[in-house]
Formats: C-alpha cells, sequence, structure tokens
C-alpha cells in the first residue's frame, strides 16, 4: 500500500481501539443486529468439522465464534486490526469454552499466513473499511485454498438503512459536512450491486453469487439507539466533534423526532439492509 492508504489503516486502527469499550458495552444488541448476515455467511461457507477457517475484520468476534462451535476438529483464526477489539473476541471465546479459536491483530492487506492454507474464509462487514479492497481481495484468494469458500456482507445503499441515515443525514442537513470521496472507505462505499462481485472475479474467484438480506436493530427506545450509535460509530462522533453544544442538541432532538415520527408507538425497531457476497477459489 502507499503512504497514503497506510495513513488511513493506521487512522482506523486507533479508531477502532478507541471506541472497542462501547462496542464491549452493546456487543449483545449488535450482535443480535448483525446476525442475519453473519448467518448467511456461515451457511454460504458451509464449514466442515475439520475445516480451518479465517475471519476477517472480526471485531467483536462473529460469525468467527459460530464458526468455532462448528469446526470442532478444526480451528478458526480471527484477524482484526485492532487488538483492542480482538481481545473482546478472546473473552467471548473463553466465556463459551471455545479452544478452537485464535486471535491474531493483521492488515488484510498483508495476511500473514502461507498460500493455501485456509478451507473457508468470513468476512462480515469488513470490505469498505479496507484501503485497498483490492488488494484484501488478492490477500484472501491467496491463502485460501482451491476449491476453498469466501463469503462476504457489505451495507447496501443509505435509502435501505435507515439506522444509518436517521443520524448521519441530521448531521450532513445541520453541519453542510463534504461527502467523502466515492473511493474512500465509508459505510456504503460497496453498497453498488457488482462491486464486490467483480472484485472476486479479478483476482480469480469463481461462482460468485449475490444475496440480499435484511435485518432489524432491536433498540427499542429512541435513548438506547441514539446512546449506543453514537458509542460505536466513529464518522458519526467525529462529525458531532465539529459541532458546539447547541448545534449537538438541535440535532439529537431531530434525531428523535425523525424516530417518532417513523415509529408513533415508540418501539423503535429499524430495518437494515446488506448484500452477502460469495465465491469460490
Amino acid at each position: 500500500m502507499d503512504q497514503e492508504l497506510e495513513k488511513i489503516r493506521d487512522q482506523q486502527k486507533e479508531s477502532w481501539n478507541r471506541f472497542s469499550p462501547g462496542w464491549k458495552k452493546w456487543d449483545d444488541l449488535m450482535m443480535d443486529f448483525l446476525k442475519p448476515m453473519g448467518d448467511e455467511i456461515v451457511r454460504l461457507i458451509n464449514p466442515g468439522i475439520n475445516d480451518d477457517v479465517l475471519d476477517i475484520a472480526s471485531g467483536t468476534g462473529e460469525p468467527a465464534l459460530t464458526i468455532a462451535a462448528m469446526v470442532k476438529g478444526g480451528r478458526v483464526v480471527a484477524t482484526d486490526i485492532s487488538e483492542d477489539m480482538l481481545a473482546i473476541t478472546s473473552e467471548n471465546a473463553k466465556k463459551l469454552g471455545l479452544d478452537n479459536l485464535e486471535t491474531k491483530v493483521s492488515d488484510v492487506c498483508a495476511l500473514p499466513f502461507d498460500d493455501h492454507t485456509f478451507d473457508a474464509i468470513s468476512c462480515r462487514f469488513g470490505f469498505m473499511f479496507f484501503p485497498d479492497m483490492l488488494l484484501a481481495a488478492k490477500e484472501m484468494a491467496r491463502v485460501l485454498k482451491p476449491g476453498g469458500r469466501i463469503a462476504t456482507s457489505v451495507w447496501n445503499g443509505p435509502e435501505k438503512n435507515f439506522w444509518v441515515t436517521a443520524i448521519m443525514g441530521t448531521i450532513n442537513r445541520n453541519m453542510d459536512l463534504p461527502p467523502p470521496p466515492p473511493s474512500a472507505p465509508s459505510m456504503f462505499r460497496c453498497a453498488k450491486p457488482g462491486l464486490i462481485g467483480d472484485l472476486f472475479a479479478e483476482v480469480g474467484l469463481k461462482n460468485i453469487t449475490e444475496k440480499e438480506i435484511t435485518g432489524k436493530m432491536n433498540a427499542r427506545t429512541a435513548d438506547v439507539y441514539w446512546n449506543m450509535m453514537t458509542e460505536v460509530a466513529a464518522p458519526f462522533v467525529a462529525a458531532l466533534s465539529k459541532a458546539d453544544d447547541a448545534m449537538k442538541r438541535k440535532i439529537k432532538t431531530e434525531v428523535y423526532d425523525l424516530l417518532a415520527q417513523k415509529y408513533p408507538d415508540g418501539n423503535v425497531v429499524i430495518d437494515s439492509n446488506a448484500l452477502v457476497i460469495y465465491a469460490e477459489k
């Protein structure tokens, strides 16, 4: 990677480490929210009992933990650029009594594994944040065994993910922030249908499929939604840090008003939509 991309990676590492306490605090709710996408990834790669599986951008541990419970004769290596997030993965694995899961801090663009090491690779919501997505795909293909399976999920467009736009749209309306360049890491960078599939094809993967998967964020209340999102979502916190107190109050009030309009009964259960892409080597 060039120096600019390495700088982005280092900033991301710092950010994920800084926000890891929030992810630990809200782990149950977030993992429930992301479970449908993880379940589809696991279904597609269909881990065998003796498989060696690589999970990339593991965060607090899913779907690596689910896979480790399936590959009792194999192993799972959970990787992330954030050592603090992986510490949560290790803690969760210990709670579940999983002794076949190991963690390794690593950059997806320079995976520290030999060619043809893994039977399958899972990557839930990592691609849109990788500084160099093509290099990441090349590295995944390199460490995958011939005949190996890979599945990843990315967020669909903003119009299908109100859980993001409720806050980010309100921030943008009030603060007139410049949008990120199309190629820069961001939530919806990979929303274009076929984008990840084209990357997989470019690195020699085949039998590529893409499927929409829906989920629900069961926040239940506006307070839970606001508190969770402002404790786990680095882009929101970064944007709000540029606002004075009056502007922060205005944005929060408008977000609560939006939620009240959309969920008049006060039950804040927000739909989400992702793409899950599968390929084979």
